[in-house]
């Protein structure tokens, strides 16, 4: 019995984890989930405060600038000789108009003039229907300002027109330094606060009592952020400030140092004080964005936790398909490397063929260096026999001799390019000019372009440098493009050879165009091959192309060839001397 009892006590220990531990992962997540809320809330409540800062500080600049723009104004109109003529002697001639012409260009609601009771004698409105003229506005503050010296500023709802504005007034001295009237203008801010309005944003602009005279909002206008005492009252009742608005109070109550509830709506807020006229300037942002986001992260953690917990639960059944798919990722593995192998290959076989190409050059030299000596002295000796056969019988033309003559010359032909890769190569190098070495290979060719009627252009950029080169070989080239150009030209009409030579960035380019048959689809690398030619047998070993291209890759250059159709193009690039 007591064995059966410790049985299900063990039992009993062994549930319990089971069942608190899903509890605890449960407690674990809601704890993470309000962590979270309250730091995205915090970051984003941040954020809005840091922008709302900006934008109130763009609203402030904006209400400042408005309000500065005219206020040099009413001193200059008070040093108007007009004006004192008009205040001191009565002579009122023209001023209303003149203060129409000023409104005008200012874009000022009103400007006008006032004796020293306040009666106003002169204004630019003075031809519409509701005008200041005759009204006494001795009771304004900025007049009172005013009369005592100093610059009058005060903002209220116009006693003639209803219409709320900025007064500025300044005194008006006469001759002897008496202050003899006040001149006045009123600011219109209605532009400035629908601009406001179609931003979107909530703004409010308070004066020193807590009055708003500026909102975004109409119900906000002419309301109170506090409950006005009564002296504050008499005091604005006396000055007519705000006419017949009962200035209630609005439904204000400010939480903490950023965030107010307004009408029940909770709001962050930015506030500026405006400098010399006792205003505040409140910037404010509904809060219940900040909530929308907040709760987004929220619902996007928690999509991102069940995510998850998916790839959890379905990590065990997955095995399989992991093996399958490791399967697969080694089998890519392999094609991979199978395709990197070829490509190995395919590198190897190009080496191979450089190797047999070099070591076909390399034979060459061999074979040439034996066959220029044991054939040198034979053909030597066989031309100077046949000179001196002409010299003694006299040269009979079409006879044996003359034939062996020129057995001889075609054999003298072979030999000569068989000489290139059986000397080794002159390494001096000296700066020369292209013109110069142009000039060379034309006085070495002029023979053959002369007898193959072959006209020939030369055309160099202007400013062209100098290149580092062996002379005699380089020149060799173009003696080489300039026949291999000749031949070409043979059977056509138009024979004409163009030699050019240009700069770009990093290299010189010198090219032998010709008008003649073309490549007939032969690439460069065909064209170099040793014996390659399209010459007839005793006119070359196919040697000339390869030779040239052997020089220019001394020159740290290159060769290339371009099919016109009508024609080819060789280009010697050549790297410039930075020395």
């Amino acid at each position: 019995m007591f064995a059966n009892m410790s049985s299900t006590t063990t039992d009993r220990q062994n549930s319990l984890p089971r069942i608190f531990y899903p509890a605890g992962i449960a407690v674990l997540i809601l704890t993470g989930f309000l962590v979270l809320f309250f730091a995205s809330l915090s970051v984003f409540k941040a954020v809005e405060l840091e922008r709302a800062e900006g934008r109130a500080r763009l609203y402030h600049s904006t209400l400042v600038s408005a309000l500065e723009r005219l206020e040099h104004l009413p001193f200059i109109l008070a040093q108007d000789p007009a004006v004192i003529r008009a205040l001191d002697t009565g002579n009122l001639t023209g001023l209303n108009r003149r203060l129409e012409d000023f409104a005008q260009r200012s874009k000022a609601e009103a400007i006008y003039v006032m004796d020293a009771t306040g009666l106003t004698v002169a204004a630019s409105n003075y031809q519409q229907d509701v005008n200041f003229i005759g009204k006494n506005y001795g009771f304004r503050p900025y007049f009172k300002d005013a009369m005592e010296g100093k610059r009058g500023e005060f903002f209220a709802i116009g006693a003639t027109t209803f219409t709320p504005g900025f007064f500025i007034g300044d005194t008006v001295k006469n001759s002897k330094g008496e202050v003899i009237g006040v001149a006045a203008l009123k600011i219109a801010l209605s532009e400035l606060t629908g601009a406001w309005a179609a931003s979107g944003d909530d703004i409010l602009v308070t004066n020193a009592d807590g009055v708003v005279v500026f909102a975004t909002q109409d119900d906000w206008r002419y309301r109170t952020l506090e409950e006005l005492n009564n002296a504050q009252r008499g005091e604005i009742a006396i000055q007519q400030q705000f006419g017949r608005q009962d200035l209630k109070q609005l439904d204000w109550q400010p939480i903490g140092s950023d965030e107010v509830l307004l009408n029940g709506s909770s709001y962050l807020f930015a506030n500026l004080s405006v400098e010399r006229r006792g205003w505040t300037l409140w910037y404010i942002a509904s809060t219940a964005g900040l909530l929308a986001r907040a709760w987004f992260v929220i619902i996007l953690a928690a999509i991102v936790l069940a995510g998850l917990g998916i790839v959890f639960v379905t990590f065990r059944s997955n095995q399989l398909r992991r093996a399958l798919r490791a399967s697969h990722q080694d089998r890519q593995k392999l094609i991979v490397e199978i395709e990197e192998r070829k490509i190995t290959e395919h590198r190897l076989e190009k080496t191979q063929s450089e190797l047999a190409r070099t070591s076909k050059l390399a034979a060459l030299g061999q074979l040439a260096a034996s066959v220029t000596h044991e054939l040198g002295q034979p053909i030597s000796a066989m031309r100077n026999y046949l000179a001196a056969d002409q010299i003694s019988n006299g040269l009979i033309a079409g006879g044996l001799t003359e034939h062996l003559t020129g057995l001889v010359r075609r054999m003298e032909n072979i030999t000569k390019e068989l000489k290139f890769f059986s000397l080794p190569g002159d390494t001096r190098t000296e700066e020369i000019s292209l013109s110069d070495l142009i000039d060379g290979a034309i006085g070495l060719t002029k023979h053959n372009l002369d007898q193959s009627n072959i006209k020939h252009v030369i055309e160099l950029d202007d400013g062209l440098p100098t290149v580092k080169c062996n002379r005699q070989r380089l020149e060799q080239v173009l003696v080489n493009l300039i026949r291999n150009a000749v031949t070409a030209m043979e059977d056509t009409e138009e024979r004409t050879l163009t030699i050019s030579a240009s700069e770009t960035n990093t290299k010189i380019v010198l090219s032998v165009q010709d008008t003649g048959h073309g490549l007939n689809g032969q690439k460069i690398d065909q064209l170099q091959e040793p014996f390659h030619t399209n010459k007839p047998s005793g006119e070359g070993m196919g040697l000339g192309l390869a030779i040239s291209a052997a020089i220019v890759r001394e020159h740290n250059g290159k060769l290339l060839a371009e099919d016109l159709g009508q024609g080819a193009v060789f280009h010697i690039q050549l790297p410039l001397n930075k020395d």
